[in-house]
């Protein structure tokens, strides 16, 4: 593999791709060769079902970025890596416009010469509206079998930004796609239901578990004590990037009503996304205006994988305060340390959470339930088990959630793809 950055995005040589090697444990069924297209975005998710597919006989073509291009795809054999995306940090306005501009000719130009028969979107790039209709119809022309993930059916709907031609354009990646994959049920009958998709070409896949994170001996004793926690304190964790659709004002709203009533803390871990500056301000004002201000933990900041275990080891639950989703990776994340989550009801988190086993649901948008759901959890067995119960969570999650079960579910449908175009 050979790349040379210019312009913020990376030129790729071409690369002999080796076949898989008989006799590993990915020799069972026939090699298949794949794009892998991935927004240069989400490298949690691209290299574990990368490597899953990877030990399933499948050599990928990767279009990538530098945050894509982790140690699990360089110099493997198995994996053409294509840095079309580059990194454009820092970079001056004109500067990025014209590196998406170079990177959409580069993309362009891979799939005119192109190998792999199947196209797996993984993610969709800068310009949405390019993506959903005129490159996919390039796919097409191609005679290329396009397989979509669909994260969000309607990202729009959920953030309040959506529009005529977000549902036209997401109605046109949907048709002309060959096969859709979706997280949960619910995300399959909205397909259905509102874009008219057909059901038979929806697949419902696990959402795979973050194991890129470092999970270590680190006691949650010791993780508490790293942020200046005490080890008697009950600790609530809202972790991830601040938007609106989180709901944390109403999980704020709830810690403030508890918080007389016992030795709780609320950590805020997580960057402020840009366009939520003015939501985020709002709960700034409501947290310093309260006596429990002394109570919150603010990291307001991207958190590296190497911190992550931290917050979610000293925490002794991970609030999802959501008010719209369909899946989240947190609630996963969690699961992998053995975290018990109160989540509401909302999207398919009652499916995910076992009550009293897992985790607690409660009301969505609704501040005083919440609050009653925290003192519940604090109440319950799942609590006072915690030391005994994270191990089950954990192994529970990992069994269900594992990138070997997506990767075969994945490859199950690009064999069929292939047969169908034969």
């Amino acid at each position: 593999m050979q790349t040379d950055q210019s312009m913020g995005a990376a030129v790729c040589e071409p690369a002999q791709v080796q076949p898989h090697p008989q006799g590993t444990a990915g020799s069972g069924p026939a090699p298949l060769s794949i794009a892998l297209l991935t927004g240069g975005q989400d490298p949690h998710y691209a290299i574990g079902l990368g490597t899953a597919l990877i030990d399933l006989n499948v050599t990928l073509d990767v279009i990538g970025s530098d945050e894509i291009n982790g140690p699990e795809f360089q110099r493997n054999p198995h994996v053409r890596f294509h840095n079309l995306h580059g990194r454009q940090d820092g970079a001056s306005l004109a500067r990025k416009m014209s590196g998406i501009l170079f990177f959409y000719a580069r993309l362009v130009r891979y799939a005119l010469k192109a190998r792999p028969k199947i196209f797996h979107i993984l993610w969709n790039n800068k310009f949405q509206f390019l993506d959903r209709t005129l490159l996919m119809f390039l796919y097409k022309l191609r005679q290329k079998s396009v397989v979509f993930t669909a994260h969000n059916v309607n990202a729009g709907k959920r953030d309040k930004t959506d529009s005529w031609l977000n549902r036209v354009t997401l109605r046109c990646q949907y048709a002309v796609a060959d096969h859709i994959f979706v997280h949960t049920r619910k995300m399959k009958e909205e397909l259905v239901d509102e874009f008219d998709v057909q059901a038979e070409k929806i697949t419902i896949i696990p959402y795979g578990i973050n194991n890129a994170v470092p999970f270590t001996g680190l006691s949650s004793e010791e993780a508490k004590r790293r942020l200046g926690l005490r080890s008697n304190e009950k600790v609530i964790l809202y972790f991830g990037a601040i938007k609106q659709y989180k709901g944390l004002e109403y999980l704020v709203a709830a810690f403030q009503k508890i918080a007389p009533r016992g030795d709780y803390r609320l950590i805020i871990a997580g960057e402020q996304k840009k366009g939520h500056e003015g939501y985020w301000r709002s709960i700034q004002q409501a947290i310093e205006g309260d006596p429990s201000r002394q109570r919150v933990l603010q990291a307001i900041e991207f958190i590296p994988d190497d911190e992550t275990e931290t917050y979610f080891k000293a925490a002794d639950v991970a609030a999802l305060s959501y008010v719209d989703i369909f899946q989240s990776g947190i609630l996963f994340m969690a699961y992998n340390y053995g975290l018990p989550v109160i989540a509401t009801d909302v999207g398919s988190f009652s499916e995910d959470v076992i009550e009293e086993k897992t985790g607690f649901i409660c009301k969505p948008r609704d501040a005083d339930d919440l609050a009653r759901t925290i003192e519940r959890y604090f109440e319950s067995d799942l609590y006072r088990e915690l030391d005994h119960r994270r191990r089950e969570i954990r192994d529970n999650a990992l069994s269900m959630h594992s990138w070997s079960t997506v990767g075969r579910m994945t490859r199950d449908v690009y064999s069929e793809l292939l047969k169908q175009a034969s």
